[in-house]
């Protein structure tokens, strides 16, 4: 880290969370400073993700390690009368609890505002669930190709021709690690600004649902019915789409009227723009089954990195299609410094991609993410203030799941 301290130093959170959404969204806090202890359930081998594959072995995984780096990791059986007394007393000097479960589970560990506050005024519980935690489906699973099925998002995804199909990346899930990041974030506000916290309420579904944003309007105002396009191509904007060159696919965007003119001009075709058929948005719109294979027509006169560097030097957004191996090499990739890297006891230098959200100095430096309960001993004794006599009493009492000492 930089000599400046982050931005969300001093910010303690307590996460109960696994697989994808929660630790994607508390991988954000945690990357800008935020003290991010995951509390693992030590009878299911702590976080799912850590035995997802591919790249697994010895409750540990690249996905685990692509989401949790710069947190901590403790065991604690919540269940257990002793784990549940190590808990609260971990309340009382956190700011928030963190989790990601079925939307009625929350209520039933009692890990929600009502439950905790006594303990802690201050405290902000933020849940993270497939469905919230009212309404219909509020105690069904959610998972990310489930929301993209249900929200509509897949009607809207691959070719016309082909079956409603889902987005290459899990993207409910990390929009929705994301919202849940945010609504924590203003929860922490309000409670430092009021004394009092709360509890934040964060679903998928309403995540996913909330993304369809200016379609949903189209559609509630003006009967919009959003459908598959080929090609990938903007459902309002003409030209604004993917398109097939000599060697391989260019994204083309022309959102404004000077980037269509900025087009023909390196097209070579000029007096299209005095064709009545595209002269306007509505028009190129109107008539784009039309214009589309005209360009496509020129476009096929040479491959893809002759046309980005002609049009990038005219001005007309576009970009290479590229793979997930050239996106990563990218020299923008590059320079932004988007890959980090972190010291693994086993499998050495893991590199991996660094999350979005900036403020202030970057930060310069990152550990790997957590060994299942590598910082209970550490944690309980620099928080809680217990000795190693009392972390062994604990221990053989089941607070950490097994008649065992805490791991030292």
């Amino acid at each position: 880290m930089t000599g400046t301290p982050l931005p969300l130093a001093g910010l303690r959170i307590l996460a109960v969370e696994q697989y994808g959404a929660g630790p994607f969204g508390s991988l954000h806090l945690a990357d800008l400073g935020a003290e991010v202890i995951k509390i693992e359930d030590p009878s299911a081998g702590g976080d799912v993700g850590r035995g997802v594959p591919p790249f697994a072995r010895d409750a540990d995984s690249l996905f685990f390690q692509s989401l949790n780096r710069n947190k901590r990791s403790i065991t604690l059986d919540l269940a257990n009368p002793a784990g549940r007394k190590v808990f609260e007393d971990l309340v009382r000097h956190s700011d928030a609890v963190f989790s990601n479960l079925r939307g009625d589970v929350p209520a039933k560990i009692r890990i929600t505002y009502d439950d905790l506050k006594h303990l802690n005024p201050r405290i902000v519980c933020c849940s993270l669930s497939g469905f919230g935690t009212h309404g219909p489906r509020r105690d069904q699973p959610g998972y990310d190709y489930v929301l993209q099925g249900l929200a509509g998002w897949m009607t809207m995804t691959g070719d016309p021709e082909g079956p409603p199909t889902k987005s290459g990346l899990s993207l409910v899930d990390f929009s929705g690690g994301m919202a849940a990041a945010l609504a924590l974030l203003a929860g922490v506000h309000g409670a430092r600004t009021t004394g009092t916290g709360m509890d934040c309420d964060v679903s998928l579904y309403d995540t996913a649902m909330s993304m369809l944003n200016y379609l949903a309007a189209w559609h509630l105002n003006a009967g919009y019915e959003p459908r598959r396009r080929a090609q990938s191509a903007h459902p309002s904007l003409v030209p604004f789409q993917n398109f097939r060159t000599a060697d391989g696919w260019i994204v083309i965007a022309c959102p404004k009227e000077k980037f269509w003119q900025r087009l023909l001009h390196v097209l070579g075709e000029p007096s299209w723009a005095g064709d009545a058929r595209f002269t306007s948005f509505e028009t190129r719109l109107e008539h784009a089954p039309e214009l589309v294979p005209l360009i496509e027509k020129e476009l096929s006169r040479h491959g893809t990195d002759t046309w980005v560097r002609l049009l990038e030097a005219d001005g007309v957004p576009c970009a290479r299609v590229n793979t997930v191996a050239e996106a990563l090499a990218e020299e923008h990739t590059l320079a932004r410094e988007l890959i980090v890297t972190t010291d693994h006891p086993e499998w050495g230098e893991v590199r991996q991609v660094l999350t979005a959200s900036r403020a202030g100095p970057a930060r310069t430096t990152h550990t790997r993410a957590p060994r299942l309960g590598e910082d209970t001993g550490d944690v309980l004794a620099e928080l809680c203030g217990y000795d190693l006599t009392t972390r062994q009493e604990l221990g053989l009492a089941g607070a950490f799941g097994t008649a065992t000492a805490t791991k030292e």
